[in-house]
């Protein structure tokens, strides 16, 4: 399996001066010129830092996805989940955490730095973890699986890249659950005959993608087997992916696209060329693949359209950067571009239905591009 390219920042953030209209689906995608107005600052950085910061240890409101077993699981989100309790459910919080992760090393200096660090702090004991695994072993055998699953591996990815002292620190608090996650994958794949292509949380191609950037990166050979053995398993033979069928109304991944991405992550370069052409063979077509259109951010699943837009960005990010045809690749980031353009400017809206976990999505998508 091959290395996962990370495209990395410099000691800034890409963040969008031109607002964008919300309102015909034609006006959400800026003309060209739109592509190019842009500003690095660091000021950027520590407004998205803010999200995540801001309700990393704010308990309510809050989504408990459990199976109550009895009443002793009637327990408050903090108890529950010692470490990530906040930005409304689990999953948020751990890719919230992420994120800040992720800044802290595109930006030594942010601002905000030494308060993020002192919040990390909080959250990342053994402690705290010990109790996400008992609660993990006592939960269905399918919490989490696989959004939160992968999000869990992205943030132990992050901690094992950051060259610092703290990134190893936590890294090694983190492990025991990641330890727990990583046999959930393994334990789990080869029972699982399809994959589920849908566009929201258990999409199992987003699952095995993040996951396969954790096993490269700590060399973990029975993970990557794992890995890539069910991505072949389930895509290699897939043809003609729908796109015109996306987006669905509450969709925050692109089935097509998350599968894309997950094969240009795992298929050698020159097999992927080829297989892309036969599973997305109108992908260049002219006028294609607009950016979703979101008609009201106060609505927690039509918010989620943003994160479409978003994670469509990232994942064309990753399928150019396979391509041999710089041309082919091009375009791909200029659709890239096109979406990050139609929600960046909304993501620090006053709205929590979106703001407490679209950051994190904001953060990724603009560390893969260029």
């Amino acid at each position: 399996m091959r290395l996962a390219k990370t495209r990395l920042l410099p000691f800034v953030l890409l963040i969008l001066i031109a607002a964008c209209s919300s309102g015909d689906p034609d006006e959400a995608t800026p003309p060209p010129e739109a592509k190019e107005r842009i500003a690095l600052t660091e000021e950027s950085a520590a407004r998205f830092a803010r999200l995540a910061f801001d309700c990393m240890h704010r308990e309510y409101p809050n989504k408990l996805n459990q199976v109550l077993k009895d009443e002793t699981g009637l327990l408050p989100p903090k108890i529950l989940h010692p470490a990530f309790y906040g930005c409304f459910d689990w999953h948020s919080s751990v890719h919230g955490h992420w994120m800040l992760v992720k800044l802290l090393t595109e930006f030594p200096q942010l601002s905000l730095r030494q308060e993020i660090i002192d919040g990390l702090a909080v959250s990342l004991t053994p402690e705290n973890i010990a109790g996400e695994v008992a609660y993990l072993e006592k939960a269905s055998a399918s919490w989490e699986r696989t959004y939160g699953w992968a999000w869990l591996l992205q943030l132990a990815t992050e901690l094992e890249r950051w060259d610092d002292p703290l990134g190893r620190q936590w890294a090694d608090t983190l492990l025991p659950l990641t330890r727990a996650i990583r046999d959930r994958y393994i334990e789990f794949l080869p029972r699982q005959e399809y994959p589920i292509r849908t566009g929201v949380h258990p999409n199992t191609a987003f699952g095995l993608s993040f996951a396969v950037d954790y096993a490269e990166t700590v060399a973990d050979a029975a993970l990557s087997d794992a890995l890539l053995s069910a991505a072949n398993r389930y895509y290699a033979e897939d043809k003609g992916c729908p796109l015109s069928w996306e987006p669905s109304g509450e969709d925050f991944l692109s089935p097509c696209f998350e599968e894309a991405a997950l094969m240009a992550r795992v298929l050698p370069d020159a097999t992927f060329g080829t297989w892309l052409t036969t599973f997305l063979p109108s992908l260049s077509g002219p006028g294609s693949l607009l950016p979703a259109n979101v008609s009201d951010r106060s609505d927690p699943k039509i918010v989620h359209l943003d994160g479409l837009n978003l994670s469509r960005a990232w994942n064309l990010y990753v399928i150019a950067d396979e391509l041999d045809d710089e041309r082919a690749a091009q375009q791909l980031r200029d659709k890239a571009a096109e979406h990050l353009a139609a929600s960046l400017p909304h993501i620090t809206s006053e709205h929590y239905e979106g703001s407490h976990w679209l950051g994190s999505f904001a953060i990724y998508a603009l560390t893969r591009s260029h």
